[in-house]
């Protein structure tokens, strides 16, 4: 273990009486009674914390249970900690984004600047326990949850659950019982597709401010309750999305699941809307960066957030594990002593 190989190291130090009046120079002597306290600190928050991993985002910070971590039994350890998280992530950039085009329910894919986000957000949420995945039914999502999926600290494989019909049901059956325990399912739905921009898809937004004004393409894009011609409105868009997410999703949230959802910019201000209770005049000001996870933990039927969606220019989330950031500060300070040639 990390703590007895400090112990070991310590005895080192005061074998060179470093913990005492000896210690060469009062600021060494400060330095090493600096690295003993954090020892010390670290046995006792290892003793005490080992089966955690901690999720933090900005000032804020939430316990999330995670088994990769547990010395004890998974199922019990689950239910004392009585929590899920739910991450929310928009798709990295797609090509029609890179070209400003209104995309909608066009299934374009990502740009290599969006890969490159989707395996960022990965890194950001790799030490948050994932159980199943939801995405929408277009490209742009599905390959944002995959690349994040590739950085995933327990490595488990998503695999996309295929229920058309009987035989894509059939056809796509996993024989090996472990198999099937290093795998995370992934479901797609249309319900959380982006919202549906009419006859606006596919033109430039530019040109189509300057055809129809800027003031008009305002109210289509950022009005709650008024569609762009022969398309959805937020609000509509809402009703579908929404109500999947209380369908199907929250049950399994209430159960004890860890879920990702990687959507898009509507469909996921639908849900944070419901999530965060906003109002119908609060939502339309809510923007989403790509590629930018938000956090939130289900405790006692309340969603309580952890990455504030309000500050695209911040990361919506940070994860570690608390026991390691200690013992990187000890080992960093270890080698700052060997630098003082404190251990010849």
């Amino acid at each position: 273990m990390a703590v007895t190989a400090f112990h070991q190291t310590i005895g080192t130090l005061q074998s060179r009486g470093c913990f005492n009046n000896s210690c060469p120079n009062q600021e060494n002597g400060t330095a090493s009674f600096k690295l003993f306290s954090k020892v010390l600190k670290l046995e006792t928050f290892c003793s005490r914390k080992r089966s955690f991993s901690v999720i933090q985002a900005s000032s804020s910070q939430s316990t999330v249970f995670d088994p990769v971590l547990s010395n004890g039994n998974t199922s019990d350890s689950k239910k004392k900690s009585n929590e899920a998280a739910l991450i929310l992530i928009r798709h990295g950039e797609s090509m029609w984004n890179e070209k400003n085009l209104f995309t909608g329910c066009v299934d374009v894919p990502l740009t290599n600047k969006g890969v490159e986000e989707a395996i960022e957000a990965g890194k950001r949420i790799s030490n948050i326990p994932v159980d199943v995945i939801y995405t929408s039914a277009l490209i742009r999502a599905q390959m944002t949850a995959m690349l994040a999926m590739t950085e995933h600290r327990r490595k488990k494989v998503p695999i996309v659950l295929h229920n058309e019909n009987e035989q894509a049901r059939e056809w796509s059956q996993i024989f090996s019982e472990e198999t099937n325990k290093q795998c995370i399912p992934v479901i797609t739905a249309w319900q959380l597709n982006e919202r549906m921009y009419g006859e606006l898809q596919g033109l430039n937004k530019q040109e189509t401010a300057d055809r129809y004004g800027s003031e008009q393409v305002h109210v289509w894009r950022r009005s709650y309750d008024i569609p762009p011609p022969n398309g959805e409105s937020l609000e509509m868009c809402a009703e579908r999305a929404v109500a999947y997410f209380k369908e199907y999703i929250e049950p399994q949230l209430v159960s004890g699941k860890n879920v990702m959802i990687a959507a898009h910019g509507n469909s996921l201000r639908s849900i944070i809307m419901y999530l965060d209770k906003l109002t119908s005049q609060e939502v339309i000001s809510l923007e989403l960066s790509t590629g930018i996870p938000m956090l939130y933990i289900f405790k006692e039927g309340c969603f309580i957030r952890r990455g504030s969606p309000m500050a695209p220019t911040e990361a919506g989330v940070y994860a570690y594990t608390k026991i390691g950031s200690i013992q990187a500060e000890v080992r960093r300070d270890v080698a700052i002593l060997i630098d003082l040639n404190f251990l010849r």
